[in-house]
């Protein structure tokens, strides 16, 4: 017989929250290990002897497709880091700051927007035909918009404490 099951809002993550949450720290992940989505995914053929597309990956950072986990595994064991596999392990017992997921899913969006702003201003820098400019601003405003609504979440829990004393 099986345990009842708990939705995922009771978990701590509404599922599209969830998905995005995982989406950035894959995202994250391969920025910050694998450089692009050739090297990742050669890691993920080379760790489970499959074949799978850098336009593969790329559906997938877009939201069109979600994330196996089998390919999760293979791309945290091949950069040494595992930070999708501890949060999937905290939404088993949240604690307070995690149960809402909110200042987590916007911190990891802050990171991810900033690390594509910092991207895009370095690919134009690179690039000798400067034509890149909309791109970079584009890629600002989303990284000032994500800091906006993490800043708005903190200031909203802030107040909503001090109420409470």
């Amino acid at each position: 017989m099986l345990p009842p099951s708990r939705n995922s809002k009771e978990m701590g993550f509404r599922m599209p929250e969830l998905r995005r949450l995982i989406n950035a720290q894959v995202s994250a992940l391969i920025d910050g290990s694998f450089g692009c989505l050739d090297a990742a995914a050669s890691a993920i053929d080379a760790r489970l002897n499959s074949s799978v597309s850098k336009g593969t990956l790329s559906k997938r950072l877009q939201l069109q497709y979600g994330w196996p986990v089998d390919e999760i595994i293979a791309l945290e064991d091949a950069a040494g880091r595992h930070p999708i596999t501890r949060m999937m392990a905290r939404r088993m017992s949240p604690d307070s700051e995690t149960a809402s997921g909110s200042i987590l899913m916007h911190a990891s969006c802050v990171s991810k927007e900033t690390g594509e702003a910092i991207g895009a201003i370095l690919a134009a820098v690179q690039s000798e035909a400067g034509n890149e400019t909309a791109q970079v601003i584009v890629e600002i405003d989303e990284a000032i918009e994500a800091l906006q609504r993490a800043r708005a979440v903190v200031v909203s829990r802030s107040i909503g404490s001090e109420q409470a004393s």
